[in-house]
């Protein structure tokens, strides 16, 4: 492995401060058993409340983290700590070929990576089971999709005033008509409207717009067959349209006009976890060093599992990624990455923008997508400040962005700083940035494993 992992980059991988603590607490070798290693994984046993000591066990090439622990946190304290003491003591471990629990488990990331990765040339697309699917679920949208036309037109008659008024049935009925119609997507936006109408000052132009959007939406998916294949794309995922990885694959290696290839080296800029009803969603950004091109790798997992990282941010690695058809596509798949090529390292000096250019490309981006939820920022020369109760990012120019952060966060955010410019990465949606990763003195650091 080319990659040299220090305390403070493991410490970047922890999910919350928590861990971190618990992690440092069981980075010490007496609290393990057969501590083991080679150049592919580490592994260890710790004696926890139960009878049996937990397993764990790391594969170095991502890494990527597996405990037999009940945590669903990932990586877990163990995890953690594991890879700590790996990290400041290398010699406890001792050079050993891996227990079979390991090496099974290793062997199991190897061949789903590699059926991934063949999947395409051993599942070739039936291109007629494929439109017998589409028709049959088409009639249904367009249904689903004439009563949310009536719906909203109806909406927008009463005036926004009577729509506050409005209880959450008002709703969800009409969220429940299109998940009947196989429109989840849209179902979500729907229920998502219920809670504008209390969220306080300039509520009744969020409500506007987001009708505005749907309504949008609805013209164009009447007119699917009329317009481009990129835009019909984007229409089905809006609607909640999903394209398995497989197909995906499959779609790329027989070059598909709407599906794009990328290969790059990557740098892993962010990641941001979330928990909807019992799923967890783990959102990861990249960027291309040389095409400078963003893209978006998605796991989720059920709330009793673990949540599977495809990348850790602060590291960079050379790999081919498949892009999801659609307008000014983000969303992509890693259909080959050379795992050797992994590094740790800040990201360099030209791949930043300032605030302005970061609002401008938002702009020509969602010219392109109107639909467009959220886009990743990288910004340079930043320095965060508090006022009036707000927290803002101002650069040298005094451009600033508002900031969506707890104070807590935002006081640790701006200890970091020490009131000195920064690199600042995060989600931007339109109004507001959500802070994931910080750049300061030569360290990455996650927004989420901070105080």
């Amino acid at each position: 492995m080319s990659i040299v992992w220090t305390t403070e980059q493991v410490l970047a991988l922890s999910p919350d401060a928590n861990s971190t603590k618990s992690g440092q607490q069981l980075a010490t070798a007496n609290k393990w058993n057969n501590l083991g290693s080679n150049a592919a994984a580490l592994w260890g046993e710790c004696q926890g409340s139960g009878k049996s000591p937990y397993r764990t066990q790391i594969d170095l090439s991502e890494p990527a983290f597996r405990c037999s622990c009940p945590s669903r946190k990932f990586p877990c304290k163990h995890g953690l700590g594991l890879f700590l003491l790996f990290a400041a003591q290398p010699d406890r471990l001792t050079a050993a070929d891996p227990p079979d629990w390991v090496q099974e488990w290793l062997e199991k990331r190897s061949q789903t990576t590699q059926k991934k990765q063949t999947a395409a040339s051993d599942k070739p697309v039936d291109a007629a089971a494929q439109a017998k699917r589409i028709a049959q679920r088409e009639t249904k949208v367009l249904g689903g999709l004439a009563d949310l036309d009536r719906w909203l037109r109806d909406s927008v008659s009463q005036g926004l005033a009577a729509l506050q008024t409005q209880p959450y049935r008002y709703w969800d009925a009409t969220a429940a008509r299109l998940m009947d119609a196989q429109a989840p997507a849209l179902a979500k936006r729907v229920r998502g409207l219920a809670s504008i109408p209390q969220s306080g000052e300039g509520w009744p132009q969020r409500l506007l717009a987001e009708l505005g959007s749907l309504h949008l939406l609805v013209q164009g998916y009447q007119r699917l067959s009329t317009l481009p294949a990129a835009v019909q794309a984007e229409l089905r995922s809006q609607i909640g349209w999903t394209v398995k990885q497989d197909e995906l694959f499959s779609l790329a290696n027989q070059s598909d006009p709407t599906v794009e290839r990328c290969s790059d080296q990557w740098w892993v800029l962010g990641r941001r976890v979330l928990e909807e009803d019992d799923l967890q969603l783990c959102r990861v950004w990249l960027r291309g060093e040389t095409t400078g091109r963003d893209a978006l790798l998605l796991s989720f997992a059920h709330r009793s599992q673990a949540l599977d990282c495809p990348a850790w941010p602060g590291t960079r690695w050379s790999g081919e990624l498949v892009f999801y058809p659609g307008l000014f596509p983000l969303r992509a798949a890693i259909l080959s990455r050379d795992v050797s090529s992994t590094t740790w390292s800040q990201v360099p000096a030209g791949m930043q923008n300032t605030c302005d250019e970061a609002i401008a490309h938002y702009r020509a981006a969602k010219a392109q997508n109107p639909w467009l939820p959220l886009l990743p920022m990288l910004l340079d020369g930043v320095v965060p400040l508090h006022r009036e109760d707000q927290w803002e990012l101002v650069d040298a120019d005094g451009f600033t962005l508002p900031l969506e952060i707890s104070a807590r966060r935002g006081w640790s955010l701006l200890a970091v700083s020490g009131g000195r410019p920064i690199q600042v990465f995060g989600e931007w949606d339109g109004s507001r940035l959500v802070p994931l990763s910080v750049g300061a003195e030569g360290s990455w650091i996650l927004m989420e494993s901070l105080l």
